[in-house]
């Protein structure tokens, strides 16, 4: 990778060997391992390490966990907040686990809209609740940096499946916790 990485330098009409340029392609190298070890991780296997039987069956919601993404069309960030939410049927997850599993996702080449089923889709086939929801709220520098040049735009993507698909009332009430407190 670092070799590319130098070709990339040479290509952008800069100096490889130039001061403060000798160490960018390792330095590079280093941070594409970091913003994408999810392709490393098992999501399944870290939701599994601490679930816990319980008797609640109300909406367990973790919400504004920040997340750092790549976009896969341009390989720029897309930054964000993701809302994680499940109705329980007799099993929980320790709740930094919503997050990791957040992080597993985003921490891969992704599009917004695979990665919110993606994070539903594990909770789901983990837990097996009565209702998973996920709701992504992101801004992507693919708009921000270059093409349109809208830094103010927001893209919000969510994946509903079970009571938060089929029931309007539990959606609703969950889109209102997500909401609440917010100005």
């Amino acid at each position: 990778m670092e070799d590319k990485v130098r070709e990339i330098l040479v290509q952008l009409g800069e100096d490889p060997n130039r001061e403060g340029l000798v160490k960018t392609p390792q330095r590079v190298a280093k941070a594409w391992r970091d913003m994408t070890e999810g392709y490393r991780q098992d999501p399944l296997e870290i939701i599994q390490s601490a679930v816990f039987n319980v008797d609640n069956e109300e909406i367990v919601l973790v919400r504004d966990i920040d997340f750092a993404s790549l976009c896969e069309h341009h390989m720029l960030p897309f930054l964000g907040k993701a809302h994680v939410a499940y109705l329980p049927r007799g099993r929980v997850v320790g709740l930094s686990k919503l997050a990791r599993v957040v992080d597993v996702f985003a921490r891969r080449l992704q599009v917004q809209e695979r990665m919110t089923t993606q994070i539903a889709q594990a909770l789901q086939e983990a837990l097996e609740p009565a209702g998973v929801a996920v709701v992504i709220e992101a801004s992507h520098m693919c708009m921000v940096m270059r093409g349109v040049r809208k830094p103010n735009a927001v893209t919000m993507t969510s994946a509903m499946f079970g009571v938060f698909r089929e029931n309007p009332a539990t959606r609703a009430e969950l889109m209102k916790l997500i909401g609440a407190g917010r100005r």
